[in-house]
This record gives C-alpha cells, structure tokens and sequence, in this order.
C-alpha cells in the first residue's frame, strides 16, 4: 500500500479511552472485552511475544456505533494489550481522510486496524470482519449493487442476521479474529 500514516500518528486515542468514551453500544462492548478469554495459549503466548517488537504500531478506525466495531475490537484490544504494540484508536467521523485510503468495496467500512512501522509505511490491514463474516457481505453486494432497489433493505437485513450467527461459529468472534490478526503479523 502506498499510503504514509506517520501523519496520524499521535493523533489517536488510547483505547481505554475509546472505551470510556463511548456513547453507543457501551455495555456490549463492555461485555465483549471483560468476557474475552485465550482460545488457545499459543495465540497469548504469541501476542505476548510482541513486547520485543518495537518497529510496529497500530491504528484502530472506528466508530461506536457500528455493529462489527463491537463484535471485534473488543478482542483486538484484549489481544493487543499483551503485545505491547502502541496502539491508537482514530474516530472515524474524525479521520475520514484515513479511511478514504482504506475502503472497503468503494465503501466506508469499520474496523480497519492498521499496521505501520514507525515511519508510517503500512505493512498490513485487517477489518472490518472475519474473512467468514465478511464473505457474506461481499456475496451479498455482488448479487444486491442497487442500493435504491425496493427490497435491498429486507434482503440486507437477512444478510445481517446470518453475519450475526457467524460471528459465533466455531469458537466465536475471539477465535477468528486473534487467529486473523496473528496470521497477518506472522508475515511482518
């Protein structure tokens, strides 16, 4: 990717305060990072691991209101917070000049977590969902482009409800997004 984050760093909230801050959804996300528990111990010992890295840091896009936000920060946090990467949250409203680098099938989709080294070059991307999840929603706007059809706000609320209960295939929410994340930091 091309882009250049150096400029946004410092610009962030820490992510105790994005919890503190939050006007929406805060006692499910509340629920979601005190309840997160290590699907395995070689995930924690490999996020523990982390703490000698000091070339990574990470920009978390999003927003409180968004449902996926909700789902999956809360263990982004939680898996982020032994690592000891630097991590800042960028509100979305607030940043929407980052989020244009980082769209999402031409669209504004969060969570977006960003890895840079510390001159800003971005070395990876995960969000806003699980492949699993999100393959449904790429399906979907495949087969659903015309956002002013007369049915599009059923049929998405269809597709939102099966993202629902994927979210919580296999061991959950937890599981699929430490496992993306470390796999995407294994490459770094």
């Amino acid at each position: 990717m091309s882009v250049n984050v150096a400029y946004k760093f410092g610009k962030g909230i820490t992510p105790r305060q994005f919890m503190e801050g939050m006007e929406r959804n805060k006692e499910a996300f509340s629920q979601g990072y005190e309840n997160f528990a290590w699907v395995s111990d070689e995930d924690r010992e490999f996020f523990e691991s982390l703490n000698f890295r000091d070339d990574i840091r990470v920009l978390i896009l999003a927003a409180d209101w968004c449902g996926d936000v909700v789902r999956s920060v809360p263990v982004v946090f939680r898996a982020l917070e032994v690592s000891g990467l630097k991590t800042e949250v960028l509100i979305l409203e607030d940043h929407q000049d980052l989020m244009d680098h980082f769209l999402t099938m031409g669209g504004r989709s969060v969570p977006i977590i960003i890895f840079a080294d510390t001159g800003g070059h971005v070395l990876g991307q995960w969000g806003p969902r699980p492949a699993h999840v999100q393959a449904l929603m790429v399906e979907f706007k495949q087969d659903n482009p015309d956002r002013e059809a007369s049915d599009y706000e059923e049929k998405i609320g269809v597709v939102r409800k099966r993202m629902a209960e994927k979210y919580e295939e296999g061991a959950g929410v937890k599981k699929s997004v430490v496992t993306e994340l470390r796999t995407l930091i294994s490459g770094m």
